[in-house]
């Protein structure tokens, strides 16, 4: 089951797409937010399922579906979780500023709680003040969980995982050294989090989700380049309805291009990359990776295409 918010208020208005992302029906009857179905999921979910069949089968009401009206899945959260678990890409990152890696890094994952009162919606531009604060993408795959008690097990926190999305987690490179330095953690360094326009259910994915983590290599490229994977991350307590993240992958791109730092080409429009099956691949090996592209549509902008679909028959 695909589910998405279409902008309305502060936190969207719920309805479920069908598995070719063209179509969708309202689901007002069942929540008028994704939020309000993750408070009561139990029964929301069914419901939900019995529109997503419908849908397929062509047995209800539904229109077009347009990613550029949609907001995030989740327009806001309760909670937000960072946390990286390749230990090589923290070591990069602390290089890059001239920061030791710590030895607890590689028992202890990095983690840190970001701002959750707002996303940005898929195809909306980033806002940033001013190019010299060094915008970089980050494109990475997260979960969206019910209530996880403190102290949960590895097998509790992954029952609580509802729906899967992928992200672009943006930061200001040349603002984080700085931040950092005064030991209280992340705040102006990192800008507004962007969404896939569509959230899944785990069964969407088929095998490979193996009930705790999507066990398919996450390929991003920025204009045919910088190819990446994604990992898995630890666990801590969660809300219902709060986004956390199944490990990371950067680009380090920082928008760099021969154009100069002050050509339009430097601001980000269309947030979200896109996820999804691709043609063969010549390292690609069963089962079949996913593909975040990042394609360049014009010399004034770059452009993100999100999707989130499963392969054409």
């Amino acid at each position: 089951m695909k589910l998405a918010s279409l902008k309305h208020g502060r936190d969207g208005r719920l309805v479920v797409v069908s598995r070719d992302l063209s179509r969708y029906a309202d689901a007002a009857a069942v929540a008028p937010t994704l939020l309000a179905a993750l408070d009561d999921w139990a029964a929301a979910e069914p419901r939900l399922t019995e529109i997503a069949d419908s849908l397929e089968a062509g047995r209800i009401v539904h229109a077009p579906f347009d990613q550029t009206k949609c907001a995030s899945p989740l327009p806001r959260s309760p909670g937000w979780a960072d946390g990286s678990a390749y230990v090589n890409h923290v070591a990069l990152v602390r290089r890059a500023r001239g920061a030791e890696l710590p030895a607890s890094f590689w028992t202890d994952p990095l983690m840190y709680r970001g701002g959750s009162d707002g996303f940005i919606a898929p195809r909306d531009p980033i806002q940033i003040g001013d190019t010299a604060w060094g915008v970089d993408l980050e494109a990475e795959v997260g979960v969206i969980v019910g209530d996880v008690p403190t102290g949960a097990s590895a097998s509790a926190a992954a029952a609580a995982i509802r729906l899967i999305v992928i992200l672009n987690d943006v930061s200001f490179r040349n603002l984080i050294p700085g931040e950092l330095a005064k030991g209280f953690g992340f705040l102006q360094g990192k800008g507004q989090t962007a969404f896939s326009p569509v959230a899944v259910t785990p069964d969407e994915l088929g095998p490979a989700w193996d009930g705790a983590k999507l066990v398919l290599p996450l390929l991003s490229t920025l204009n045919g380049a910088a190819r990446l994977r994604h990992g898995i991350e630890p666990r801590r307590r969660r809300r219902a309805g709060q986004t956390d993240r199944r490990g990371r992958c950067r680009l380090f791109v920082h928008r760099r291009t021969s154009l100069g730092r002050d050509h339009p080409a430097w601001r980000a429009e269309d947030a979200v990359p896109q996820l999804r099956r691709p043609r063969p691949h010549r390292d690609e090996r069963p089962p079949r990776p996913l593909d975040l592209r990042r394609d360049r549509a014009g010399r004034d902008s770059f452009r993100m295409r999100p999707a989130f679909a499963a392969p054409s028959s």
